[in-house]
């Protein structure tokens, strides 16, 4: 090989490799700005979404936002400040028992299984009236809303009529409904409807259905909730006639059977 072909096969070498050096620092030069933006758009996107985590953490519950409504539809059956007096039986019965109830609550499960009947047909008969105070409380021990959502579907019986309401608080306390404490159930439309295909006058009505999803009694719900909470009541059940408290005799718990309420409700009736 000539030196003339020599040095010009080097030079033609020394220009591949130069080029070939260009490329791969083009090349890498592109995959830089690739991560730099990818990296970009990630921070973005972290940034983005912990703004909406704060924007929405900041946003009130929509029970919240019922607890906090000024325009309250309240059920038909109803009276005073936003229809949260819940009285039913006869207009002639001269004394009125009023009842603190959470559907939640275990204990008002125990007496509605045990004593509901003889109160249902005490109104029926006459004898007194029932005035209905219904609370939230448990679902704020543990953060659920089942009572909240139990009030609102009990509404939405009340507005059908008031046989149905007592009909449905008869079955969501019922030993087939009624779930544990912890099991926070009657949060689930879909359960309050099961509940409700137990009452003739409930199930397949359509309107009911609606206010039941539609949560059309929510803030009516909430407004009894604070009737519940302004009352002095700490404890569910509880059950008052002309102000006093009827309880087991020798004891200040409530009266859990029927011949406990019975002897309560005889010393209430004279008095």
């Amino acid at each position: 090989m000539s030196k003339r072909n020599s040095q010009a096969n080097k030079a033609a070498a020394r220009e591949r490799l130069r080029i070939e050096r260009e490329r791969q620092a083009k090349k890498e030069k592109a995959r830089r700005q690739m991560i730099v933006a990818a990296t970009a758009v990630g921070v973005l996107a972290v940034a983005g979404g912990v703004g909406y985590a704060v924007v929405q953490a900041g946003k009130p519950s929509a029970w919240e936002t019922a607890a906090d409504a000024k325009n309250v539809t309240a059920p038909r059956n109803t009276e005073g400040e936003n229809g949260t007096t819940v009285v039913i039986g006869k207009p002639e019965a001269k004394k009125t028992l009023e009842i603190y109830e959470d559907s939640r609550c275990p204990v008002c499960a125990t007496f509605e299984q045990n004593v509901g009947a003889t109160v249902d047909k005490d109104v029926t008969d006459g004898k007194y009236k029932l005035k209905y105070v219904g609370a939230t409380f448990i679902d704020n021990v543990d953060q659920g809303e089942g009572s909240k959502n139990a009030l609102s579907a009990l509404g939405a019986a009340l507005d059908v009529s008031p046989e149905a309401f007592l009909k449905y608080k008869a079955a969501l306390y019922s030993t087939k409904f009624h779930p544990e404490e912890s099991q926070d159930k009657f949060a689930k439309d879909s359960y309050l409807l099961e509940v409700a295909d137990s009452v003739p006058a409930l199930k397949g009505n359509a309107e009911f259905r609606k206010d039941v999803e539609n949560g059309t009694f929510d803030a009516w719900a909430m407004k009894m909730s604070k009737s519940f909470d302004a009352s002095g009541v700490g404890a569910t059940p509880t059950l008052k006639m002309d102000g006093k408290k009827l309880t087991a005799e020798g004891s200040d718990n409530p009266p859990l059977t029927v011949d406990e309420f019975n002897t309560a409700l005889t010393k209430a009736l004279k008095g």
